[in-house]
């Protein structure tokens, strides 16, 4: 039998928590059941703690020998232990990386977390850069790709039409000028395009050509791929127009961003720093544009031909299925079950 390690998130629609959310009901789809508990979702502290611990005590008792088990990345301390009583019971353990708290958070050592994913029999990576550095920093068990996050929503998106000169950027996330301070800065680059802006925390009396700026604030996931106004999505982090700098941009290289899943749940080509890991995605599947400055991306936009862009908006139609489906982790779960041979 094939299960998965529920959980209870205390918030169910914010990023992070949507994004397992989906890999449990994407595995459902294809016969995995809990391994734990039910899905839950209570906000008490203690009820929640309570209900964490009490799923991965119930592993062994669920598991039988030839099993498979996918627990998501990070559990924190309960981690280790779930994979212990996974292999007690002679099942498989396969891990889904979500966040690596070696990077941004630097809540551990890179041997620390080596040390940690070692205790799953297969490891997901979330594309091939997060593969190597997993590889390079000494992880020895067999790792896979997921390529890029699902997004599964029953909303579909509004149809879209041919764009019209100025094209439309959708930028969404945290918009103070302490996470994204380019939001600052690049109005004074823009001439042929326009800002559409979703989230909370922007100053608009503060950024550089405002007029350029049109700030709708914070929208629901649902609500925002039904209504989601913009010609492409954005991926971009930090204070610098020439890169995505810093922590930040540094995760960049190696992780799949989520919004990235939500703006082609949009139907929205991507534009994205040419060395963030996932424009290798975006140029394979020709979904969008890389870029090394912002600074030049006014250019850019103003030689896009109608035709470039059709043809964009035709890939990023394909892929949005896919994500819709749950494909991608689907993909990568059935080729570790192959690897191990369960």
């Amino acid at each position: 039998m094939n299960y998965f390690l529920s959980r209870n998130y205390r918030t169910l629609n914010q990023a992070g928590n949507k994004a397992k959310t989906d890999i449990e009901a994407a595995l459902g789809a294809l016969g995995f059941r809990s391994a734990g508990f039910a899905q839950g979702s209570y906000k008490n502290p203690v009820l929640h703690f309570l209900y964490n611990i009490g799923s991965v005590l119930k592993v062994p008792f669920t598991l039988r020998k030839g099993d498979t088990l996918v627990i998501q990345y990070p559990l924190k301390k309960w981690f280790a232990l779930a994979c212990k009583l996974a292999h007690l019971r002679g099942a498989r353990v396969i891990t889904v990386i979500h966040d690596l708290g070696s990077f941004r958070r630097k809540a551990l050592t890179i041997p620390q977390e080596i040390a940690r994913l070692s205790n799953a029999d297969y490891i997901i990576a979330h594309n091939a850069k997060m593969r190597q550095w997993l590889e390079e920093n000494g992880l020895k068990r067999p790792v896979g790709e997921l390529e890029i996050f699902d997004y599964l929503s029953t909303t579909e998106a509004q149809p879209k039409t041919a764009a019209k000169r100025p094209y439309r950027l959708l930028y969404a996330g945290v918009l103070a000028p302490i996470k994204n301070a380019f939001l600052y800065e690049i109005g004074e680059h823009i001439h042929h395009y326009r800002f559409n802006l979703y989230g909370n925390g922007f100053k608009i009396e503060a950024a550089k050509g405002s007029e350029y700026f049109n700030y709708i604030g914070f929208v629901p996931s649902d609500q925002f791929i039904a209504t989601a106004q913009g010609d492409f999505g954005l991926v971009w982090d930090g204070h610098s127009l020439d890169g995505c700098m810093g922590d930040l941009g540094e995760y960049l290289k190696y992780n799949n961003p989520h919004k990235t899943s939500l703006y082609l749940r949009c139907s929205l080509p991507i534009i994205i720093w040419k060395q963030a890991a996932l424009a290798a995605f975006v140029e394979e599947h020709q979904v969008g544009l890389t870029i090394d400055s912002l600074r030049e991306l006014d250019e850019r936009l103003n030689t896009l031909t109608e035709e470039e862009y059709r043809r964009m908006q035709a890939n990023v139609a394909a892929i949005s299925k896919k994500i819709a489906s749950g494909h991608y982790i689907q993909k990568a779960v059935q080729k570790a079950i192959e690897v191990l041979g369960v």
